[in-house]
């Protein structure tokens, strides 16, 4: 696959390294580090990060959050982790741009296809936080729908495992890598790559998913070199 324009959807998890709490420096530097090689081979990049590391919506709906409520702390969430990702770019030298889904001005810019695309092409990295600006849908589903407003080849998902699998190999030995899989196929084995509504909006819109594990230094690179890592869904 080529590459032009990549929509990268990192998971707020990663982001904790090998802490129990918010964000891992080491970790967020070298994610830094990844995103400047590979804007610096002329690839346009926006991102999208989940906020899990320091709040997820419908977990604090169990201990009695309102819905609505709790997936707005996520979602400020997600804006907190995209200004650390913000500042960690500016420090190794590459030029960036936040957005934000919510209006919140002297944070980040509200957020517009076109504003995005415009930043890209001058050669920013486009964040885009602050999820879709509304509760019930998943940063999985605001990646979905940046990346298709936005025209991008893919939407990169990184994570910890470097692919997808029959079952999840962290808890099944047997467990095997798909190299591709088609979105059907994703649905009726029933595998969690992304949440519903994430998937669809992909497979409608022909947005194919590369899953690959970006805590492993280097991979992105790879990845936009061409290497066979990770599992293409489309």
């Amino acid at each position: 696959m080529e590459y032009n324009r990549i929509l990268l959807k990192l998971s707020g998890e990663s982001l904790m390294g090998d802490k129990q709490y918010g964000i891992d420096e080491v970790r967020l530097n070298q994610y830094a580090e990844q995103i400047h090689e590979v804007a610096q081979m002329g690839i346009q990049i926006a991102i999208v990060i989940g906020g899990g590391n320091i709040f997820r919506g419908l977990s604090g709906t169990s201990k009695g959050f309102d819905r609505v409520k709790g997936d707005q702390m996520g979602m400020l969430a997600t804006v907190i982790n995209s200004i650390a990702l913000s500042s960690a770019l500016t420090n190794v030298g590459q030029r960036n741009r936040l957005y934000t889904a919510i209006r919140m001005e002297p944070v980040g810019e509200l957020y517009s296809k076109w504003k995005a695309i415009e930043s890209m092409e001058k050669g920013e990295v486009a964040i885009i936080s602050g999820g879709t600006g509304n509760p019930f849908f998943t940063t999985d589903t605001a990646s979905a729908l940046r990346g298709i407003e936005i025209e991008a080849d893919a939407m990169l998902k990184g994570t910890r495992v470097d692919g997808v699998y029959t079952a999840d190999p962290e808890k099944d030995p047997n467990a095997t890598k798909f190299q591709t899989i088609s979105f059907d196929e994703v649905y009726k084995r029933g595998l969690k790559v992304m949440d519903l509504t994430a998937t669809t909006m992909c497979k409608e819109n022909n947005l194919p998913i590369v899953v690959f594990n970006m805590d492993i230094y280097g991979n992105l690179k790879r990845l936009m070199q061409g290497e066979n890592i990770g599992t293409v869904v489309k």
